[in-house]
């Protein structure tokens, strides 16, 4: 019965829940190693992204004949040279508009209360629970603005937070680019030449996996960011940029995140002139219409090949259980995992074959 196949899947699924049940027995001896692995996961994940970004451009400049460590600091440079101009030219334009949002909410408030106001007066054939339920939202409006502006400033402090990480990313990313390709040698030394060949494949695949993703989730948001910059200046739009940059922000989160841009762009359209909210839901399925059908076909392709259906369970999933963190890296772990999934299943299939060849 040993060499059956269903009980070989059988202890294997058992011995990986004893594998668990003994390390949530022992926390003690992990948490420090969690904590650990907590206070380096931001540089490292900050300095892989920029990695997958900047790598393409590190090649570029060794192809021209440049030394790896004056690629590398032409890298750092072309990355301040952005920093630069968009802290001088983007920022300040972006924080004149944001400030004037935030100047301008308790009238929008305002706005917001007299149109509610006037809606029950004039439309009182309502049943008596939704009637109740505008009143309590009309009376604790306020209060939900004061969550909504706490729960920026505790973001805005977390982001305060965030930033002294970014000291350290430089220096990760430093070493990355450095000897990034002595990784995979380094890993598979130790194996024989024909597992070291099939680890090295699936490494090779893994890294062109979060190469899809990272590369172009980025340029993807940053074009559909550009597209809802120029429609909103077309339809005069208030805010234009702030609201541009938002979109391009929450862009970065598969799936959810346009649904999560337009919130804002419709608000502020609403209470500019009512019949902005058509304009500004145009605005955007035009651009996620030339993101879906244009920008991620030529940009991605389907090397993630993940179907929408997929995408959205992996995204409540992993948002259930690991709030904001897990919404924004459930895909990309969930196409890495099937990518290593799949790798193992062809690695033995290919196993069986060979040995069905060789019986006959």
């Amino acid at each position: 019965m040993a060499n059956k196949r269903w009980f070989q899947i059988l202890v294997f699924f058992v011995l990986v829940f004893l594998l668990i049940w003994l390390i949530s027995k022992t926390e003690f001896i992990f948490t420090p190693v969690f904590q650990y692995l907590g206070a380096v996961a931001f540089p490292i994940v900050g300095a892989g992204i920029l990695y997958y970004l900047s790598k393409p451009l590190m090649h570029l400049f060794e192809r021209l004949k440049i030394n790896r460590i004056f690629s590398i600091v032409l890298v750092f440079l072309v990355i301040i040279l952005l920093v630069y101009l968009f802290i001088n030219y983007i920022a300040p334009i972006a924080q004149t508009q944001f400030n004037n949002l935030i100047d301008n909410i308790p009238g929008m408030v305002g706005m917001i209360e007299d149109f509610i106001t006037y809606w029950q007066n004039n439309y009182t054939a309502l049943p008596d629970q939704v009637l109740e339920a505008v009143q309590d939202f009309t009376d604790n409006i306020q209060a939900y603005v004061e969550n909504i502006l706490n729960s920026v400033f505790g973001f805005i402090g977390q982001l305060i937070g965030i930033l002294t990480g970014l000291i350290l990313v430089p220096f990760f990313l430093f070493f990355m680019l450095k000897d990034g390709d002595k990784l995979v040698p380094f890993v598979t030394r130790i194996f024989s030449p024909k597992k070291a060949s099939n680890i090295k494949s699936l490494l090779g695949k893994i890294d062109d996996t979060l190469t899809a993703f990272i590369q172009g989730q980025l340029i993807v948001s940053f074009a559909v960011g550009v597209l809802l910059f120029i429609g909103y200046l077309i339809i005069g739009l208030k805010y234009s940029l702030t609201l541009a940059l938002f979109g391009m922000l929450m862009n970065v989160i598969p799936f959810l995140g346009p649904f999560i841009a337009v919130v804002p762009a419709l608000i502020v359209g609403a209470i500019q002139d009512p019949i902005m909210i058509l304009w500004v839901a145009i605005v955007m399925v035009a651009a996620q219409q030339i993101e879906s059908n244009l920008i991620s076909p030529n940009v991605m392709g389907r090397a993630l090949d993940l179907h929408p259906l997929t995408v959205i369970t992996v995204i409540l999933a992993a948002g259930s259980i690991a709030g904001f963190l897990g919404i924004l890296f459930a895909v990309p772990f969930y196409a890495v995992a099937k990518t290593i999934i799949v790798h193992f299943y062809h690695t033995y299939q290919d196993t069986k074959k060979d040995k069905n060849d060789a019986l006959i």
